[in-house]
This record gives structure tokens, sequence and C-alpha cells, in this order.
């Protein structure tokens, strides 16, 4: 998966609507792939959760499995700045 942060999002559709109609999809991801177990991990690790990550190659996302392409733009997406350091970083009522 490709994690995008709120502030990224926000940026890129105040940017897309202030522009030239797209006529198409837009996409918008995280600076980072990273696999959803490594996400958790890392998140846990930052709160000094002690609650170990236990993953399993066919456990199921929404009913689908998930592989190292899934959950990740296409072609030319929007990249957004914050990766998941500098996320955690800002004041918690900023996330």
């Amino acid at each position: 998966m490709q994690p995008v942060a709120s502030d990224d999002v926000a940026s890129a559709v105040a940017d897309y609507t202030r522009g030239s109609p797209v006529n198409g999809v837009v996409e918008i991801a995280g600076p980072e792939r990273v696999r959803l177990c490594d996400l958790v991990r890392r998140f846990l690790a930052a709160t000094h959760d002690p609650r170990q990550v236990m993953e399993h190659a066919h456990a199921r996302y929404f009913g689908a499995e998930l592989k190292d392409d899934t959950l990740v733009p296409g072609d030319n997406p929007r990249i957004g700045m914050l990766d998941f350091e500098a996320w955690f970083a800002l004041p918690k009522p900023a996330r």
C-alpha cells in the first residue's frame, strides 16, 4: 500500500479544484510503499505499544488478499510529501 497523509490529500484536492478539468481519474499517494503489517509495526513501535503483529500470507483485507502491488497508485500519481515519520512527528491534533 502507499498511505497518504490527509493534509497532502486536502492540498491536492484544493489544487485540482482550482485547476483545469482533468476529465479523468486523479490518484494521490504517499511517498513510500509499505506493507500494511510493516506500517502497523512502525506505529506500534512509535507509540511504545508492546503488541506484536502476526502476519499471514493469505490474510484478507476487506475480503481480498493484499499483494505488493495492492492499494498502490497507477501511473503518474500525485505524490504527497509526508512519510510516516514526518506524519507521526506532527502534534496529535494535526494528524
